[in-house]
């Protein structure tokens, strides 16, 4: 029986298990909201900017088994949302944007706000689907699906013209298409085993494709951590994805961040072997392409991804594994154990101790206002087992890598190619995905006021989340490149912020709004915060300056003043 385009549409998103989206309502998209309203099966979420909501999207995506879903309108809406196009592409994470565009028969004219996706959208998606005809809607949807959660994950555009909505269709649903799982080839496994039996001093590098494993299988952590102590292997979780290990077991070999401290960084660059397991590798991760070396590494280096475009695109590697990483880690359990595994004991327990220290809740004072070492430290006092956590991108992020071990049942969310104004949003997403449960942003001054608008989101759908604002009155990371590249100049006028009351700013959404501005204030203003249950809280710290990060100090010269 016939149908039209929007219904279709919707039945096709239920039938991919889609229950909350993402959006800011477009004129180019209302034939499509408007049947959504009509349905209590999927949860509109109304955002107060396209960057927001895409945000919100990539989140969700990220703490549940399907892509995160967006509409967002043509021209300017979809320009505000790039962003979140931009970080999901990098990230390898699902997303499904769904773009409003003018009518069909205004193509190529200019049309307002009109444009053309598939060139614009060239470099940040994995695709771009326009739905021409009324019978390609419901396809359209399962190919986006399925391309977005395939082999490298990324974000998928769909471009529906406005007047297709309430075209009339007699085109079939279609079903979700099957997750393809590709496994590990019996002859790379062996190689595999083989060279970790001969490794002494081996570095097991985790990122963001076990990751998304662990989104459709909860064993991938325990299986990942009885490897570890089978085969006492180092477990390295990589840039902004801490959450893969338990940062207190003992087979935790260090975060493999960005800039990784130098004490840590000596110890592991006298590895004999390199294993990125679902890691894509990337400038952040191997420290500017100079560990593993790119293109070709100064030792041994096993590449596991899934998908063979990625696997030697920018690495050499000895042993490339194009399938699943969860699937590896599986393989290895069922072969026998080396006998004499226990050869790396020590390498393991000496990069275990020197994260350990690294971990140690210590800092010095700063006159410039607070440490944020001594609140992210009394945060982490109150830090539920299952607590959602966020971090915006900025120095401050450094903190909480640097204090927070993060336990299995921890989640965190951030922007993994480092775009600002991802950390209240993702926020509120976790609210949303995760209700009831404790979720704590952390955002600078900088990107507090890029899309901390959004707390007006989460006051109007319930959430609660603690933002926590280090504001330094500076774009603080920018201020410490000057800083290192040109430590003779001046660098404050080009980076200097004059910030509002964030307090004030955060009561004037609804939230809850304390300030510390002396470090004797942290313990009483972090607890206040964590007391507070059934609104949002903007905790506003005054923080230095001088201490540009959790690992670097101003030490004077011509800059800062």
């Amino acid at each position: 029986m016939p149908t039209t385009v929007a219904r279709l549409l919707a039945d096709s998103l239920e039938a991919h298990d889609i229950d909350q989206i993402f959006c800011v309502p477009g004129e180019s998209y209302v034939g499509l909201t408007s049947v959504l309203s009509e349905r209590n099966s999927i949860r509109m979420i109304v955002c107060r900017h396209e960057g927001g909501a895409g945000f919100m999207a990539v989140a969700d995506g990220r703490l549940r088994s399907r892509a995160g879903v967006c509409i967002v309108s043509r021209g300017p809406g979809l320009s505000n949302a790039m962003v979140s196009l931009h970080s999901a592409f990098h990230d390898a994470t699902p997303l499904v944007m769904l773009v409003g565009q003018v009518e069909r028969r205004d193509f190529g004219r200019l049309a307002l706000q009109e444009q053309n996706y598939s060139k614009l959208l060239s470099d940040v998606t994995k695709s771009v689907i326009e739905v021409i005809e009324p019978e390609q809607a419901s396809e359209a949807i399962a190919r986006a699906f399925h391309l977005a959660e395939s082999g490298t994950p990324g974000p998928v555009a769909v471009i529906l013209p406005e007047d297709i909505f309430d075209q009339p269709t007699d085109a079939e649903l279609n079903q979700p298409r099957p997750r393809v799982v590709a496994g590990p080839r019996a002859q790379d496994l062996e190689r595999l085993a083989e060279m970790l039996a001969q490794a002494e001093r081996p570095l097991i590098l985790v990122g963001g494709a076990l990751l998304a494993d662990s989104l459709y299988d909860e064993a991938v952590y325990d299986d990942l951590r009885r490897l570890s102590e089978q085969w006492v292997l180092p477990i390295n979780p990589t840039h902004r994805r801490p959450q893969l290990f338990d940062a207190r077991h003992p087979n935790y070999g260090g975060y493999m961040g960005i800039r990784v401290p130098p004490a840590l960084i000596a110890e592991m660059k006298k590895a004999d072997l390199i294993v990125a397991l679902g890691e894509r590798l990337s400038d952040t991760v191997s420290q500017s392409y100079s560990f593993p070396a790119a293109p070709q590494p100064q030792l041994p280096l096993v590449h596991i991804w899934p998908d063979p475009n990625e696997v030697g695109r920018v690495w050499r590697a000895d042993l490339g594994m194009p399938c699943d990483p969860h699937e590896v880690v599986k393989s290895l359990l069922a072969l026998k154990t080396p006998t004499d595994a226990a050869k790396r004991r020590g390498w393991v327990d000496g990069l275990h101790k020197i994260h350990l220290s690294l971990l140690e809740k210590t800092w010095e004072p700063t006159t410039d206002g607070v440490n944020f070492a001594a609140v992210v430290c009394e945060i982490d006092k109150h830090l539920a087992d299952d607590a959602v956590v966020t971090s915006d991108a900025g120095n401050f992020g450094s903190f909480l890598h640097r204090y927070i071990g993060f336990k299995p049942g921890q989640e965190f969310l951030s922007s993994v190619v480092g775009a600002m104004g991802s950390g209240v949003p993702m926020a509120v997403a976790g609210c949303l995905r995760r209700p009831g449960r404790q979720v704590v942003a952390f955002v600078g001054d900088g990107g507090a006021l890029m899309m901390g608008n959004e707390i007006a989101t989460a006051c109007q759908y319930g959430g609660a989340p603690i933002v926590v604002i280090s504001d330094n009155s500076m774009y603080g990371t920018i201020g410490m490149h000057s800083y290192v590249r040109y430590p003779e100049r001046k660098f404050m006028e080009a980076t200097r912020l004059t910030n509002p009351d964030f307090a004030a700013w955060g009561r004037s959404f609804g939230a809850e709004g304390i300030t510390i501005r002396e470090e004797s204030e942290v313990a009483e203003g972090v607890a206040r915060a964590f007391a507070v249950k059934t609104r949002p809280v903007v905790l506003h710290c005054l923080t230095s300056a001088v201490q540009m990060s959790a690992w670097r100090r101003f030490q004077g010269g011509g800059a800062l003043a």
